[in-house]
């Protein structure tokens, strides 16, 4: 596959106004990125409305932290999510990469890559030691770009969960902060 140029953006916390560009972000990649995982009609129903409630909801209360990738025109190309862990059996000072999804066309040139380092650098300023996510376990693209930034599948960690009317697994990955 062949690499797309880096086109010029910054990395910046989130604002509220930013909550529908994060959400129209968010539906788009996940209609092409779980279109094999997922059922058609399920990726179709999804609302760029409904999310974008959640996301304004999310970025006020301030129960994880937002950054988005924006183009020097000002449009939102990708966004992530962080915070302390939400697993029960986290060890203290464990942090939680919750999301980090692009526009499907800014895929593979550098934008994900940036969001991440961003992550895990914040979250290491805020003193965690090590950082977990949740990915689908069929979403390869996915588990490859993690395994890149230094992830590891934890064994024994799938937990089967439904969505869409379809039972699918997720693996937790971690990555210790240094």
């Amino acid at each position: 596959m062949k690499t797309q140029a880096v086109p010029s953006f910054t990395i910046g916390p989130a604002q509220t106004a930013d909550a529908r560009d994060i959400a129209q972000v968010h539906v788009a990649s996940w209609q092409k990125a779980y279109r094999e995982l997922l059922p058609a009609d399920y990726l179709a129903s999804l609302s760029v409305e409904s999310r974008a409630t959640g996301w304004r909801r999310d970025i006020e209360s301030g129960a994880s932290s937002v950054v988005v990738a924006r183009l020097a025109d000002g449009d939102i190309i990708g966004f992530a999510n962080f915070g302390p862990s939400r697993d029960a059996d986290a060890p203290p000072r464990r942090g939680e990469l919750w999301a980090i999804y692009l526009q499907p066309d800014h895929w593979s040139c550098g934008v994900g890559r940036a969001l991440c380092t961003r992550v895990l650098h914040e979250l290491a300023a805020q003193g965690y030691v090590s950082v977990s996510l949740w990915v689908m376990a069929g979403n390869m693209r996915a588990i490859r770009f993690y395994e890149r930034a230094g992830f590891a599948c934890e064994p024994g960690s799938m937990k089967a969960f439904e969505l869409g009317g379809v039972t699918l697994a997720e693996l937790r990955f971690l990555r210790e902060l240094s």
